[in-house]
């Protein structure tokens, strides 16, 4: 009886502040820079997107769609994509050699931002094994709990 009652105890108290990541990089088995930025678009907003990144105090434009605004030409080569239900992802082709050692990356769409600080040798592959290790997505934890309370 005491079992289940601390089970979803603990449940609950995991449930509350239950809230993924914004933004993640990792890199492609093709060592691409990949950022995700699941910033959640205001629905009175124009769909806008900005990808940068910081280091020490110089800020770099890698790629954007919002007009009058112009990234760094040594980015040409990233795309960016859409991401289901909303959210993008970006891409920076071979870049791993020039990646600078502490990175803060940023993100913003339709004005609302998320930053990350990563440093270089510490970037993950972008397997689903190592991302989900890497969020911090509480309620993944809770549903494999719940999984295992209903099974015993």
């Amino acid at each position: 009886m005491l079992k289940p009652l601390f089970v979803y105890g603990v449940l609950g108290v995991l449930l509350i502040p239950a809230q993924c990541d914004l933004i993640s990089v990792c890199l492609e088995d093709d060592e691409d820079l990949r950022i995700d930025c699941r910033v959640e678009p205001k629905p009175s907003k124009i769909n806008s997107y900005e990808f940068s990144w910081t280091v020490g105090t110089k800020q770099f434009l890698i790629n954007t769609n919002v007009s009058g605004l112009a990234a760094e030409s040594q980015f040409k080569e990233s795309y960016v994509e859409e991401l289901q239900p909303y959210g993008y992802r970006m891409i920076l082709p071979d870049y791993i050699d020039k990646l600078p050692h502490n990175t803060t990356y940023l993100c913003k769409v339709s004005g609302e931002g998320a930053h990350i600080t990563v440093e270089k040798e510490q970037l993950a592959p972008c397997s689903a094994v190592s991302l989900f290790l890497k969020s911090s997505c509480s309620w993944v934890i809770c549903v494999l709990l719940f999984f295992f309370q209903t099974h015993s």
